[in-house]
């Protein structure tokens, strides 16, 4: 798959969501099929250590998961690109990808277009694999990084996903659990 020099996206689904740190011409409400968002992602630096790692979102196998879309300009594509791998390949724990989906509000709905994203790399050190609610909770507790804890990038992503009117049920229960269990310790 390859993207028109004038059409060039990149899909958030996570932080890039509220906070994508480069410039852009549109932001657009997407639809992916084929992948959903998870906490799947050990986070050993911006939100948890390597000896106390926190939790944070990947694209994993299966699914759909309602996100943004990002244009940016032609001009700005190699910088934007290489920036946004160096935040998201910092410990090789995404795939860049190009991928089709659907944006679903503004001018145009339905309209297909292909876009970057990044999708958890299952053969990485820092896939999670499935976990158990408990161990999620354990791990969004512990977590702090230098951008801060896995408890603010939970709330802040459901936050977040909400205002977009894409409510994700299971990120709604486990901060609930979450929250739960910190006011109990």
């Amino acid at each position: 798959m390859r993207h028109s020099d004038d059409e060039i996206w990149i899909f958030a689904y996570g932080s890039l969501m509220w906070r994508p740190d480069f410039e852009f011409v549109e932001a657009r409400a997407a639809r992916l099929s084929g992948l959903h968002r998870s906490l799947c992602i050990y986070s050993h630096l911006y939100r948890g250590t390597p000896a106390c790692p926190g939790l944070v979102l990947g694209l994993d196998f299966g699914g759909a998961c309602r996100g943004v879309a990002f244009r940016i300009a032609a001009a700005q594509a190699d910088d934007v690109l290489a920036a946004v791998d160096a935040r998201e390949v910092v410990y090789h724990v995404y795939k860049r990808r190009l991928v089709p989906l659907t944006l679903v509000d503004g001018p145009t709905p339905g309209r297909r277009v292909h876009a970057y994203t990044y999708v958890a790399d299952r053969s990485g050190p820092q896939y999670t694999g499935r976990l158990t609610e408990s161990e999620k909770v354990d791990l969004v507790l512990q977590g702090n990084g230098t951008t801060g804890s896995s408890l603010e990038y939970l709330a802040q992503t459901v936050e977040h996903l909400d205002e977009l009117g894409v409510p994700d049920r299971r990120l709604h229960d486990l901060l609930k659990a979450v929250r739960l269990n910190d006011q109990a310790s």
